[in-house]
């Protein structure tokens, strides 16, 4: 579930340079976008559904404390199960968000958006980044699946990191200013739309083909 919010941020010389801001999203549909990519993964099988749940559901994996000793109850396995007692599914695929960092740097970006980096107001650069994991979870033990076709190659950990292709750079003209303008940009909306897309399109695939 990647629900209605992105994330900006602006990345200067130092920490008293730098901006984030969490930006609401209503109307994107990015969660209606990873159904339709898993239904054409899928060949449009019939018998995938999506399974409605509150939009806070997964406040508690994206906001747990950090501990050396995590709570269990914190986990996606255990936030699948509480939500699908009733579904009666044979497997279940969850695409989250996670924190990634920016390669070749310690510069954190969270989930889903834009951000852009640099020195003063010229030499600057901008990015769009998409940090997904994709979990597949079986719908009886509801432990995580490892399986894949023997033509998946090596094992992706589940995880799409941020990459350096072309569809994640972002000219500085369409870059927020300010950084909750995100909110109301159409070329925000359809280039990480589009980005998504193509993750979830390369990746899906593996996912599906479990023996």
């Amino acid at each position: 579930m990647l629900g209605d919010e992105m994330t900006v941020h602006k990345f200067g010389l130092t920490v008293f340079e730098t901006e984030d801001q969490q930006v609401t999203i209503p109307g994107w549909g990015l969660d209606d976008l990873v159904m339709a990519r898993v239904r054409a993964a899928s060949g449009n099988d019939p018998g995938i559904r999506r399974i409605s749940v509150p939009k806070e559901t997964f406040d508690r994996l994206y906001h747990q404390k950090r501990s050396f000793l995590p709570d269990p109850n914190q986990s996606l396995t255990a936030i699948v199960r509480d939500v699908t007692s009733n579904a009666n599914c044979a497997r279940y695929l969850a695409v989250i968000k996670f924190e990634g960092k920016i390669p070749g740097s310690n510069l954190v970006v969270n989930g889903i958006g834009a951000y852009n980096q640099g020195i003063g107001s010229v030499l600057r650069h901008s990015h769009l980044f998409a940090n997904l994991i994709i979990t597949l979870i079986d719908g009886q033990s509801y432990e995580r699946v490892g399986t894949f076709s023997a033509d998946v190659g090596s094992r992706l950990n589940e995880s799409m990191r941020l990459t350096e292709d072309p569809i994640n750079k972002l000219d500085n003209a369409d870059f927020p200013e300010p950084l909750a303008a995100a909110a109301n940009s159409a070329v925000l909306r359809e280039r990480l739309r589009a980005l998504i897309s193509t993750k979830m399109d390369r990746y899906l695939p593996s996912y599906l083909q479990v023996e």
